[in-house]
């Protein structure tokens, strides 16, 4: 457990903000601020002088100015920042009820050492929720086979996976697609039974990074140094599952539950 984390598990700002940042200067002009911000992704960037925040500007206080006006200007100099030890939660409710976007972290001395944003705050609150799940398929598996297992957080190739689910579902691989794009996604969970990947959680996740071609994807994997005769993996053998490839894309109108809810439409 990172120490960045206290006893009752709470993750710190610093664990998720983003520490290379782009930043511009008082002294730079409007109309190339503004030009910066159309070619990025960005909407906007913090005001340092040196390394020293001083304030922020948004594509909203670029609005309607003078393009060769200086930033200094423009700026919002009544900024909220936070801290790298700042409880992540503590962040969440500050971008919540203040409406921005994105809060510049700073250390004791005010210098600039990272960005979080909305975005960083809710892959915080995904990836958070995923360990238990790991933990009670740890302790099944201890309870079913007899064994102890270990936990490692590992980056895996997707080409290395054993599926244990025969289908996924377009529609939703439309959303994990989304979260891919923007850093939101989750670990997947992955079995290591004797060096064999079973992939245990996370289908749409890694059908979805196929799609987009991305061949890695962070895990946390369950590790059985001894392999052992696990059922879902007998399973997907007979299912003919070996690769990722072998996972079925299904239009959400043959989902079981919709063609369920059509055929009683019909019925009534």
């Amino acid at each position: 457990m990172s120490d960045a984390r206290d006893a009752f598990g709470k993750a710190a700002v610093k664990e998720y903000m983003t520490r290379d940042v782009t930043t511009v200067s008082p002294d730079d002009t409007v109309g190339g601020v503004a030009e910066r911000i159309a070619e990025s992704d960005h909407n906007g960037f913090p005001v340092t002088d040196g390394r020293t925040v001083v304030g922020f500007v948004s594509a909203r206080d670029l609005l309607l100015e003078d393009a060769d006006a200086p930033l200094f200007t423009v700026m919002s100099e009544d900024i909220i920042v936070a801290h790298p030890d700042m409880n992540v939660n503590e962040a969440a409710r500050v971008i919540l009820r203040s409406g921005i976007q994105k809060l510049p972290v700073v250390d004791d001395a005010s210098n600039l050492v990272g960005i979080i944003s909305n975005t960083d705050v809710i892959r915080s609150q995904i990836e958070r929720a995923t360990p238990e799940k790991v933990g009670k398929l740890m302790r099944t598996l201890e309870e079913i086979h007899g064994i102890d297992v270990s936990q490692e957080r590992r980056t895996v190739a997707l080409v290395d996976l054993m599926p244990t689910q025969a289908r996924v579902y377009a529609d939703e691989l439309e959303g994990r697609r989304y979260e891919l794009d923007r850093g939101l996604s989750e670990p997947l969970v992955v079995i290591d039974n004797g060096g064999r990947l079973v992939l245990a959680d996370g289908h749409h996740r890694v059908k979805a990074a196929d799609r987009l071609d991305v061949d890695e994807m962070d895990a946390y994997v369950i590790v059985i140094d001894d392999r052992v005769d696990l059922g879902m993996e007998r399973t997907a053998s007979k299912e003919g599952l070996e690769t990722i490839a072998d996972i079925e894309v299904v239009d959400y109108a043959r989902h079981p539950l919709v063609e369920t809810t059509k055929r009683f439409q019909h019925d009534e």
